[in-house]
């Protein structure tokens, strides 16, 4: 038999059994088919992402035909602020790589004086998880794994150890802001958590973490390490590599810069001015990117639509504003607030129990699944722990890290994973193997998570 057809009837099988032990345990009709159609969504775009979008369609059609939810809530619960406001980024996103930015920042930092090995890991960690933070973590992935291969090129050296260190740093690097991952966007807009709260919170935890995989990576790597050090010093100053990856920024780039940086800025402030002008929460955070864009193709009117088209990827978003859609219903019909019900029960009632499963659960959840479509799975069902009297704001961190880091653990657990190994694979026909990306990803993900733990646990200042 066909391995799709068997994966097919598979996910078939699992979907009416969840629908049917949802009936059994006492939940209605329309919650027992919000979960089954949500299954599909999630189980089918592990067996068959590239018909990720087809089920999403598919799913969605029958929530409505069903009733289970009707066309005004469908599209509330779109999140479709969250959708323009990742196309407001990403055409900003384009600009920056038409200006040739990215080139320009790995070239400024890695020129440094007296490079050596550990300079270079400490480097591209940093510029990783910074870069991450400031736009996403699938465009920072893009550049450094272009960068390394690069420079490794140059040395003479099996560049994967580097790429799988890039790529940890980037999605530890995500959890920074809210601009890292979509799932901060996402957590944002759900929580009402500000870009300042991001900033006083995430960020500095984000830090620490990322200088302990600096400190993991310089230990397991100590041999390739070594070895690149060796090369380093028999090809003495760094001239022709500087050459390679200097790229002097044009007025063009300095034009992007200042657009970015004030773009930026604004988001930084989006609390402030919404208290000051009496606007609705996240109003100016959504709206800031969407005028820097429009500002943008004005600008660069003869490749707007290059922008709207290349650089904004649609797939990824209809995927996302149905899936979130597909989250609600789950939240309409009320099966999250039976499911968080019995998550308590679990846990026994105790908040340090409940923060420990949503971390946990996110984060091992994450490594298997995309994890925005863990988060929107699992937003409503945060959300519904309010209605039982716990403080939401742990969770939401939880949620967060245990989201970010928890992708770290298998190679295909995020989709900057993903990315970086197809290039690798496609630029020097380097397969990654399962086992050679999973002992240093379990290790850097646990390590991580458990920091992230104790931290929401002991520290009162996430709660």
């Amino acid at each position: 038999m066909n391995s799709r057809i068997k994966k097919f009837i598979i996910l078939i099988i699992i979907s009416v059994a969840l629908g049917f032990l949802s009936r059994v345990s006492g939940l209605s009709a329309h919650q027992a088919l919000a979960i089954s159609i949500f299954c599909v969504s999630i189980l089918g775009t592990l067996f068959f992402w590239d018909f990720r979008l087809s089920f999403a369609f598919l799913g969605s059609s029958i929530l409505l035909l069903t009733r289970t939810i009707d066309l005004e809530n469908l599209i509330k619960f779109s999140s479709l602020e969250v959708i323009l406001f990742l196309v407001g980024m990403m055409v900003i996103v384009g600009l920056l790589k038409d200006a040739g930015f990215f080139a320009w920042l790995i070239g400024l930092i890695i020129r440094m004086k007296k490079l050596t090995a550990k300079k270079f890991i400490f480097s591209i960690c940093v510029i990783s998880a910074l870069l991450a933070c400031a736009v996403d973590e699938v465009t920072a992935i893009i550049f450094m794994v272009a960068a390394v291969l690069e420079i490794c090129d140059y040395f003479e050296v099996d560049p994967a150890p580097f790429i799988i260190t890039c790529v940890l740093a980037t999605n530890i690097g995500s959890s920074g802001t809210v601009l890292g991952n979509p799932i901060g966007i996402l957590i944002a807009t759900k929580s009402g958590l500000t870009f300042e709260d991001f900033l006083i919170k995430a960020f500095p935890l984000m830090i620490f973490c990322l200088f302990v995989l600096i400190g993991i990576v310089l230990l397991w790597y100590r041999k390739v390490i070594k070895e690149l050090e060796y090369k380093m010093k028999a090809f003495g100053e760094n001239e022709m590599l500087i050459k390679l990856i200097s790229v002097p920024p044009e007025r063009q780039l300095k034009i992007s810069l200042l657009i970015f940086g004030i773009t930026l800025f604004l988001i930084s402030l989006h609390h402030r001015f919404e208290v000051i002008w009496g606007l609705e929460a996240n109003t100016v955070l959504l709206v800031i990117p969407l005028i820097s864009a429009g500002l943008v193709m004005i600008w660069k009117w003869q490749k707007a639509r290059d922008f709207i088209e290349k650089d904004v990827e649609w797939w990824t978003l209809l995927f996302f504003l149905l899936l979130f859609a597909q989250a609600g219903t789950l939240k309409y019909t009320g099966a999250t607030d039976a499911l968080a019900g019995k998550l308590a029960h679990l846990a026994k009632n105790s908040p340090t129990a409940i923060i420990g499963l949503v971390l946990w659960i996110s984060a091992i959840g994450s490594s298997i699944l995309d994890n925005v479509v863990l988060v929107a799975a699992f937003i409503p069902i945060i959300q519904s722990f309010h209605d039982i009297g716990f403080n939401l704001q742990p969770l939401w961190w939880a949620l967060l890290f245990g989201g970010c880091f928890g992708g770290n653990i298998t190679l295909v657990g995020s989709t900057a994973n993903i990315v970086a190994l197809g290039i690798l694979e496609k630029e020097r026909n380097i397969k990654m193997t399962f086992f050679r990306w999973f002992w240093i990803g379990l290790t850097v993900g646990v390590i991580t998570t458990f920091i992230v733990w104790l931290s929401l646990i002991f520290l009162p200042f996430y709660h």
